[in-house]
């Protein structure tokens, strides 16, 4: 028997992959949010367990009293019937008759010479059955009845001997009378418990949407000043778990903008003084040498610190993004030299984001200098896409292998094939740019351009 677990793993795979699994299907409808999932399991058993209990009760309960019911008043009638049909009582019928009518609440009437009609029509409901059931199982003649024709009565017609004797049995001596207020009774306590749940599931769950709000900001270097840990103990332990993490990032964050800026600083400061010393001196190949080879270092320095400085303890805040663009632009050209028609800036004019403005304009500015850089033009593109604002810069410079793309970003790296991006830098302009995106909860991607050269892209969340 050693296919059966072959063929049991084999019916697994199938059900798996079937079009119609109604696991994934389920999966689809289900609410993504907590709230709406946690909701289901607290009135998805409720619900359940009243349809059972409905079944339950009119399946059995209402089936029990409808019979025992329908079973009295077909003795009554029976009883009304051998009245008729007795010789010996002709002449007190309609004393009975009316007797009976007072006792049971019935209205009797005798129609002499009447005949029963053919009977056409089935039973259709629970009572229909159990009349028919008891009164063919007690009454010898041939009767009718209708249970629809009046909303309050229900109408039974026997063949007696010297005519028809009708009856209208009030509906309540023939149903239960407390159907509609046992069904009023579930629906206002599925409610009340339904509101119950929504009130106390928003109140549990709010405080994990504070938390996520929280963090989510924090990715995308936005400050929630006032967020508090609160609500259930784990939701508390989580948020104070957040708050410890946020201080640890920020305090690296801190302390590797500081390291990095005193050390700019300690060693710009004989950088300063070589420049005098070389300034005191007469020119000479070897002194501009020199004098190039310091102008480097400084500008080295700023990268190192530009790199370490990431997001840094700017305030994120609402900005224009075209005209953040075309500051970026505006200084990638005057760095480079270049005249106004090498940039073209294309996109939305009254695009707005909760951004920090200098990082964000220093990753344009140096997505947009190292197009200039390996092009001869550029186009810069802002544009809204969903839940995400897109920077294009597109050059058509030599490009990059898409093996190497993702090279490029390395820190101090060069790439010594194609295009050298780090022509004249140390290799930290990409790197700036995507940790900057980062910090703002987006990142830098390298594509093929339209021009002919490389795309940068970057994408930063709404």
């Amino acid at each position: 028997m050693s296919w059966c677990p072959t063929v049991l793993t084999e019916a697994i795979r199938a059900f798996r992959t079937w079009r119609l699994n109604p696991f994934k299907a389920l999966k689809r409808i289900m609410p993504r949010g907590l709230f709406g999932r946690s909701l289901i399991i607290i009135v998805a058993p409720v619900v359940m367990l009243q349809a059972i209990v409905t079944y339950a009760f009119f399946e059995r309960h209402y089936d029990i009293v409808t019979s025992r019911l329908a079973r009295g008043v077909a003795a009554d009638v029976a009883f009304l019937v051998s009245i008729e049909n007795a010789p010996d009582l002709a002449e007190e019928r309609e004393r009975l008759r009316m007797t009976a009518a007072r006792a049971l609440q019935y209205s009797i009437t005798h129609l002499p010479g009447d005949r029963l009609p053919p009977d056409t029509k089935a039973p259709s409901s629970t009572l229909d059955e159990a009349l028919q059931r008891y009164l063919e199982s007690q009454i010898a003649q041939d009767m009718r009845f209708d249970t629809e024709r009046y909303p309050d009565f229900a109408e039974i017609r026997v063949q007696i001997d010297d005519g028809v004797l009708r009856l209208l049995v009030p509906r309540k001596r023939l149903e239960a009378s407390n159907v509609d207020i046992f069904i009023l009774w579930m629906t206002g306590s599925s409610l009340v418990l339904l509101a119950v749940a929504i009130i106390f599931l928003r109140n549990q769950v709010k405080p994990i949407e504070r938390l996520a709000f929280a963090a989510e900001s924090f990715g995308k270097g936005r400050a929630v000043p006032d967020f508090k840990p609160y609500g259930a103990t784990e939701v508390r332990s989580a948020a104070q778990a957040f708050l410890q993490m946020r201080e640890r990032i920020e305090r690296h964050v801190q302390q590797r903008t500081e390291m990095l800026a005193g050390v700019s600083h300690d060693l710009k400061t004989p950088l300063t003084r070589i420049k005098l010393q070389l300034a005191m001196m007469e020119g000479s190949p070897d002194t501009e040498a020199i004098k190039a080879d310091i102008v480097e270092m400084g500008r080295m320095l700023d990268e190192y610190l530009d790199f370490a400085r990431g997001e840094g303890g700017e305030a994120a805040g609402p900005s224009n993004i075209a005209a953040l663009v075309s500051e970026a632009a505006e200084t990638a050209r005057g760095a480079r030299g270049a005249s106004p028609d090498r940039v073209r800036i294309l996109g939305a004019k009254d695009l707005a984001l909760t951004v920090k403005r200098n990082a964000l304009k220093r990753c344009i500015t140096n997505l947009i200098d190292n197009a200039l850089k390996h092009g001869t033009h550029a186009d810069v593109t802002a544009r809204r896409n969903g839940r995400m604002v897109e920077l294009i810069v597109d050059d058509d410079g030599p490009g990059i292998p898409e093996s190497r793309r993702e090279e490029a970003f390395r820190p101090f790296h060069r790439l010594d094939e194609g295009r050298n991006l780090q022509t004249g830098g140390v290799g930290l302009g990409l790197a700036i740019a995507r940790d900057i995106a980062r910090a703002h909860g987006g990142d830098v991607v390298l594509e093929a351009s339209p021009l002919g050269g490389l795309r940068a892209l970057v994408k930063l969340p709404v």
